[in-house]
């Protein structure tokens, strides 16, 4: 049975009377416990709202969302809240602005300890915290440090242990790489996988760098305007990609062999005039592309 199931969610935000934007539409997917499931797409296409949607920071407007065998889209009762905040976390894109600047690392990672009071006494706590310091790369003595004294790359770790330290089943990951520079990105998608095999947690990773998908995520969702356009395993979506858009998105990876690169042929999707919730899967596929 999939640890997280999303059935036809849709996001819609009402700007005024007349505007409304429609953020997401219609998404499926599931995610197995274990696994982790990759969303790419462009800006603007809906990918972290997503996120925000299945954790409940919105409320969906349509659409249903199961995890871990309950429903949890709709009207929460008390008991199902409490089991998605324990259960469920999300490491957010800006290691800064998802910090308390007034707070110590201590008093944030053990936020939400000290909500669900999941420790006996203050010793267990400071224990509790070291620990997750510990299996982030983070010195014990950090917690009692503010986030402001730490490096980008060093923040985002203090985000990963604040998630860690419910031990959740799933973790939703929004662009938590994309702020740092690259050398810190393979250190912390490093940390994320060695975390996985030890706590078998799931990860909804959603990043705009399809060479850090492609090494992390067991299965790809390629999100454009809102719609789930192209799902399937790492290897189908990388070897084999099915839909006009994907192929326009590989075709945009820069390439390290420099005679590679200078005949490299851009494919640019022209997806004006398609209307998703009209065209069938077969129309999609026809679309045509621009060479530029």
């Amino acid at each position: 049975m999939a640890l997280l199931k999303v059935i036809n969610l849709r996001q819609h935000f009402k700007i005024s009377r007349s505007f409304t934007v429609k953020a997401v539409n219609g998404v499926t997917f599931e995610i197995n416990a274990g696994e982790t499931y990759g969303l790419v797409g462009e800006s603007g296409s809906g990918k972290t709202t997503i996120g925000r949607s299945i954790i409940r920071l919105y409320n969906p407007t349509e659409g249903k969302v199961f995890f871990d065998g309950k429903k949890i889209s709709g009207n929460l009762d008390a008991a199902t809240n409490k089991m998605l905040r324990q259960n469920m976390q999300m490491i957010f894109q800006d290691p800064m602005s998802s910090l308390n600047p007034r707070k110590k690392v201590g008093d944030i990672i053990a936020e939400g300890l000290d909500i669900h009071k999941l420790y006996k006494n203050l010793k267990e706590r400071q224990e509790i915290i070291a620990e997750i310091l510990k299996k982030v790369g983070l010195s014990p003595a950090h917690a009692e440090r503010y986030p402001q004294q730490f490096s980008g790359g060093q923040r985002q770790r203090v985000g990963i242990a604040r998630a860690l330290v419910m031990n959740p089943k799933l973790i939703i990951a929004d662009e938590c790489i994309s702020a740092l520079d690259v050398s810190i990105q393979a250190q912390v998608v490093n940390l994320m996988k060695d975390i996985q095999d030890e706590t078998k947690c799931a990860y909804l990773f959603i990043a705009h760098d399809l060479s850090m998908v492609k090494y992390i995520s067991d299965r790809i969702g390629v999100l454009h305007k809102g719609y789930l356009v192209e799902t399937g395993t790492t290897q189908e979506i990388f070897s084999n990609p099915a839909h006009p858009y994907t192929q326009s998105l590989l075709s945009a990876v820069p390439q390290p062999n420099p005679r590679v690169e200078k005949n490299r042929t851009l494919l640019t999707y022209n997806a004006e005039n398609v209307n998703y919730e009209s065209c069938t899967m077969q129309q999609l596929s026809d679309t045509h592309f621009v060479l530029t």
